[in-house]
């Protein structure tokens, strides 16, 4: 039916119009209760499933924040044993190096020790006695001489003889006190093996100390990481993420140097393996030098495993001490078999480099190349560095092993993000249908308006009635009283 139809009900389409307004307005005033009760039934169902679609996602984030952090503690914890690991190991070597010589310096020092004493005992001054003459000199002179002119001559022969024995006492002195200070300055060698001796042992005694201290200091943060407190967990988040950007920083690094090799090897890898066969649409040559390349850092892996500097393969790891020696002798070899192609092929590369120039300029019927007296210079680099980038592609397993697992809790980071950012949608969505519903339910009431305010009007009226009927009902009940 369409709307000409509709006007066509009367002759006047005014008055059709007319009588079609207001019958919609009274099918939607008597539908009113319906449709309202239709529209926040579904806005409040919708309101329901998303915030059902919210909890679920928060229960996903807590769950997902639970493991993250048992990722992150079970991650420093096994970090923290390795380090508490080490230093009880070095602290092992140092008491083994150092105080494993104690008896020795202890003898050492007993001896010198006992030297000193030796020559300190010798050294000690003793004041000499006097001489027998001084009570002679001392009876003498208690002597009552008077006219005697004999005593002249022995008083003469003594003073005489006393002079003598002084001069000789004074000698006597002097060669006792120099025999002192040459016993002294033999002291002097014992003196500084004993301060040498004690400064070492002060020195490694303070460095015990020191190692001891930040043992301490670890098993702090070890027992913290152990008992899963708030700080060790945000120490454990931003060192995780710098561990990320930085290891992913020397993983572009390296990167950059395989693709250097790449091109190092590429070019003669077609002469040998054939630059016209192509393998699932790559040049075999290619997919070769990718090969070798692959096989030098997976060596690599197995050499830093072997030597325990990362635990990416914890089997290799637990391998007995003489098996995985040689499993690192091994792996050492074929690095260097490889080392050893590439500088060979970078050599080849050089030389196909030149004879394609030459090839090209008596093409061009130009005049033949002159041969370069300084060529040897840049073969040296390329083979030197065809050589050398297999031993320092090596390295990436450290790298690579930080970045593995950071790279665990960089996901769980983002992946906590991620619900956050959709539950706090959901919830906006959520709250904007609640409240739609109570929009549309507005919406549906101004077309039936007048209908409403009639309703209003009398029902105001009524209540009025009511209230006029209710107060002259008590006030007869009053007087009734």
């Amino acid at each position: 039916m369409t709307l000409q139809s509709l006007l066509a009900i009367t002759p006047f389409p005014a008055v059709s119009a007319l009588l079609l307004i207001v019958f919609a307005i009274a099918v939607l005033y008597l539908a009113r209760a319906s449709a309202h009760t239709v529209i926040l039934t579904v806005c409040q169902a919708v309101h329901d499933a998303l915030r059902f679609a919210t909890q679920s996602l928060a229960a996903g984030e807590r769950r997902l924040t639970a493991r993250n952090h048992e990722v992150l503690l079970a991650g420093g914890r096994e970090a923290k044993e390795r380090i508490v690991e080490r230093e009880l190991e070095r602290v092992g070597d140092s008491v083994h190096k150092d105080l494993g010589r104690y008896p020795a310096l202890q003898r050492s020092l007993s001896e010198a020790i006992t030297r000193i004493e030796e020559d300190h005992a010798r050294a000690v001054e003793v004041p000499p006695e006097p001489p027998g003459w001084v009570k002679a000199v001392e009876a003498l002179a208690k002597l009552k001489v008077g006219n005697d002119y004999s005593v002249g001559p022995v008083l003469s022969n003594i003073h005489e003889s006393l002079v003598t024995a002084q001069d000789q006492a004074l000698t006597a002195y002097r060669k006792a006190s120099a025999e002192r200070h040459v016993l002294l300055h033999k002291m002097m060698p014992h003196w500084r093996t004993i301060q040498q001796t004690l400064t070492r042992v002060g020195k490694s005694v303070d460095g015990l100390l020191e190692r001891s201290r930040s043992i301490d200091r670890h098993l702090e943060e070890y027992r913290e990481i152990v008992s899963g407190t708030d700080r060790a967990v945000a120490v454990l988040s931003s060192s995780s993420l710098v561990q990320f950007f930085v290891s992913a920083l020397v993983l572009c690094v390296a990167c950059g140097g395989a693709a250097i090799n790449f091109s190092l090897i590429a070019r003669p890898m077609a002469e040998m393996v054939g630059g016209t066969s192509f393998i699932a649409g790559f040049r075999t040559a290619d997919i070769a030098a990718l090969v070798i390349i692959l096989v030098e850092v997976s060596m690599g892996l197995f050499l830093m495993e072997s030597l325990r500097i990362t635990r990416l393969f914890p089997v290799i790891g637990a391998l007995p001490d003489r098996l995985r020696v040689r499993m690192l002798v091994v792996t050492f070899v074929i690095l260097l078999m490889l080392a050893s192609v590439e500088a060979g092929l970078a050599y080849m590369r050089e030389i196909l480099m030149q004879d394609e120039l030459a090839t090209s300029q008596l093409l061009r019927g130009g005049a033949p190349l002159v041969s370069n007296d300084y060529l040897w210079i840049t073969t040296a680099a390329q083979m030197g560095m065809g050589f050398t980038l297999p031993f320092a592609l090596v390295f990436v397993a450290i790298p690579l092993e930080t970045f593995v697992h950071s790279l665990r809790t960089v996901l769980g980071l983002c992946g906590i993000g991620v619900l956050r950012v959709v539950r706090l949608l959901l919830q906006l969505l959520g709250s904007l249908f609640l409240q739609t519903g109570a929009a549309l339910v507005r919406i549906y009431d101004i077309p039936i308006f007048m209908p409403l305010w009639i309703e209003t009007a009398w029902k105001g009226s009524a209540a009025q009635r009511a209230g006029a009927k209710t107060r002259t009902e008590s006030k007869r009940a009053e007087v009734a009283r």
